[in-house]
């Protein structure tokens, strides 16, 4: 599910792929629904690309969300992000994922995971385990057929 979830740069929120233009991306915001295109300039990534940082490896953006949501109980994190410190930020992230690395990952990083977990239960994005390939093959083939 992740892999169609998208982060723009220079735009606030997070955005749901629609389709795909020639040069462009038309994208639908999650917080407002509101339908844009993403232009080839725009740096855009996939939530489904995204890793924290451990101090053995590197966790998958999924694997976090859903400790975040086993954790909160499938609800929003309550924590006012914009009033927290540095530490309480990583407090946090140390109960959900406790090996952290705590110097590759900043305050900044850990506001923005909170945030985009906020707006993925706030549009009922919480099925954050990722599609296997393999079934979305098959499903590909069936439908061709």
């Amino acid at each position: 599910m992740l892999k169609t979830i998208l982060s723009i740069s220079g735009k606030p929120g997070l955005f749901q792929l629609v389709s795909q233009a020639k040069n462009m991306l038309i994208v639908e915001s999650l917080v407002d629904n509101k339908r844009v295109p993403a232009h080839a300039k725009d740096k855009v990534i996939s939530l489904g690309d995204i890793a924290m940082y451990t101090e053995e490896t590197e966790v998958p953006l999924y694997e976090v969300f859903t400790a975040m949501k086993e954790k909160e109980n499938g609800e929003k994190v309550a924590l006012n992000i914009s009033s927290c410190s540095g530490d309480e930020l990583r407090a946090y992230l140390e109960t959900v994922l406790p090996d952290f690395d705590r110097e590759r990952v900043y305050p900044t990083d850990i506001k923005k995971l909170i945030s985009w977990y906020n707006i993925l239960v706030g549009a009922g994005k919480t099925d954050f385990a990722p599609v296997e390939e393999e079934a979305a093959e098959t499903e590909a083939e069936a439908t061709a057929e």
